[in-house]
């Protein structure tokens, strides 16, 4: 066969294999489970991670015996936290800092629970630098929402960039820490995004439980999505600048301890692992 008439036929068989693997449901190299990366953890970090755990006491609990753990009695670095042994879900919450989020915090310092703050730059974190601080103050984990909400798979690597820097700098320049997760808007990445992020230093971390809170400021339906969907090393989605979402902590809380889960950061639930550069986390 001649080349320019092979060029076709290969082209062709390309774009069908992608399709197959595309409806198959085939996961992308560079996405994992959490469960799978904690299996995966290199031999040093679960080595370092068993002696961390005995240093704190909790190395030989599981989720029957660790009370503190149901209570949420850990810190964001993820000591004290064994989610191979425990039943462990990760809470986030996407778009703020708002108006409602010191009262989120009073909510998540009451019930001794840590969460992952997927923070977005402009009229957030420049305009609430107050709410950055207390968010790491008080052991939550700090992420990046990018500075606008851009989608950013429509956008230029250089936008890409600049989109995630610019909160990367300006947690930075706040707290002294700079974040090693990132969330899509909307969930949308591809090898472009992923490049970049791992660019960046930065994970993409997306989700398993949303309850769809832009759509409804009703409290009782946002606590049943929540609790429908939630499952063992799952994560969740919620969105502390809706009003209905903060007057649903509390009962999601209750609930999910009364279930026997654990709630932690992400980082928590990855632990031994640690956040990859480039890496998509999805359940």
């Amino acid at each position: 066969m001649p080349k320019t008439a092979r060029r076709p036929a290969i082209a062709g068989l390309l774009t069908a294999t992608s399709l197959i693997l595309a409806l198959s449901g085939c996961t992308p190299a560079n996405e994992i489970a959490p469960a799978d990366a904690r299996d995966d953890a290199p031999a040093a970090d679960v080595k370092a991670r068993d002696a961390q755990l005995a240093a704190d006491g909790k190395g030989t609990k599981d989720s029957k015996d660790s009370k503190d753990a149901k209570s949420g009695k850990d810190a964001a670095d993820g000591s004290a936290v064994d989610c191979r042994k425990v039943k462990c879900v990760a809470l986030t919450f996407d778009a703020g800092p708002s108006e409602n989020t010191d009262r989120l915090l009073d909510i998540l310092k009451k019930e001794q629970v840590h969460a992952t703050f997927f923070m977005l730059g402009k009229n957030h974190i420049a305009e609430r630098p107050a709410e950055v601080k207390r968010i790491d103050r008080e052991g939550h984990e700090l992420a990046n929402h990018t500075w606008s909400h851009q989608i950013l798979t429509g956008a230029t690597p250089a936008e890409i960039k600049s989109q995630l820097s610019r909160v990367q700098k300006a947690v930075h320049d706040l707290t002294g820490k700079t974040p090693t997760l990132m969330r899509p808007p909307q969930g949308r990445t591809d090898e472009k995004v992923a490049k970049v992020s791992k660019e960046l230093g930065l994970a993409e971390v997306l989700w398993s439980v949303t309850a769809k809170d832009y759509q409804t400021n009703d409290s009782k339906l946002i606590t049943k999505r929540v609790l429908d969907q939630t499952e063992q090393d799952g994560i969740i989605l919620l969105h502390d600048i809706y009003p209905g979402t903060v007057p649903a902590v509390p009962g999601i809380l209750k609930e999910l301890k009364h279930r026997g889960f654990t709630l932690v950061t992400v980082s928590q639930l990855l632990s031994p692992a640690k956040p990859e550069p480039g890496m998509v986390y999805r359940p």
